[in-house]
């Protein structure tokens, strides 16, 4: 009887710990699929461009008021059905404009240049190389894509904790208080719409590098906008690093911004 016991006992502990694993062990091999795969969750065409370490390089000297940043947030907020919500504090948003000394506040001074000071700036998740974002995430929702650098968002993993929107020093991630879809005006298809309760930002186009083109807002841009392999000393990005002087927004915090600004 004590062996029958102990054998029903033995049997019903190796079966409850296969349910429990199981669950553990599917995200741990979700959050392997991350690192593994190349282009996160985006399906990966015969054209997907690539690189090993994606930048952007920003021209402010191509801009000269808000209006000519409008059709660049505009597109990117259109591909990626970012929608338009009244309420200041619902406000969802990719790419926006700022005034030098919120998006520069390390290096704000009383007798900047009248130019740089009155100039919107373009601002949007950094891709960091060392993410806090990518740190504070308890769920692994928001991962850096081994292959090129790209910070990205997984919708489906994501608690609404909102962990890396505190972690974020550059106020790069918006958070969905209610049900954004009634208020986007027309549904892009070839990118997921949201849900009440995510947190939401830039992924750099990784849909559209995954099929060949470049970001929408640099496509746009008339120039004023580089992307390319900063890895890679033939590409533009560098190339515009080596014959300009660039900023990025709070270096000394450490995180390696991968967006550069020419002013």
């Amino acid at each position: 009887m004590e062996r029958s016991r102990r054998s029903f006992l033995k049997i019903a502990g190796l079966t409850a710990l296969g349910v429990c694993a199981k669950p553990v062990a599917d995200v741990w091999a979700a959050s392997a699929e991350h690192g593994a795969s190349p282009q996160g969750r985006f399906v990966v065409g015969d054209k997907a461009l690539t690189a090993k370490h994606w930048a952007m390089v920003i021209d402010t000297r191509q801009f000269e008021s808000a209006e000519d940043l409008e059709p660049i947030i505009e597109v990117c907020h259109k591909v990626h059905n970012v929608p338009n919500l009244t309420v200041e504090r619902h406000e969802i948003k990719w790419i926006w404009e700022e005034e030098f000394e919120h998006a520069f506040p390390m290096k704000e001074n009383r007798y900047l240049n009248e130019r740089v000071k009155d100039l919107p700036f373009l601002v949007l998740c950094n891709h960091c190389e060392n993410p806090p974002c990518v740190r504070a995430c308890p769920t692994k929702a928001t991962f850096k894509r081994a292959s090129d650098g790209v910070v990205l968002m997984d919708f489906h993993r994501c608690i609404g904790c909102r962990f890396c929107m505190a972690a974020c020093p550059y106020g790069a991630r918006s958070f969905n208080f209610r049900d954004p879809r009634p208020f986007i005006a027309e549904v892009t298809t070839e990118f997921p719409t949201r849900m009440k309760g995510v947190v939401e930002k830039c992924n750099f186009c990784a849909e559209r590098l995954a099929v060949g083109k470049m970001p929408a807002c640099v496509e746009v841009s008339n120039g004023a906008l580089a992307f390319g392999d900063l890895d890679d000393p033939a590409s533009d990005v560098r190339q515009l690093l080596k014959e300009n002087f660039t900023i990025r927004r709070k270096q000394s915090l450490g995180t390696e911004p991968s967006v550069y600004y020419i002013v």
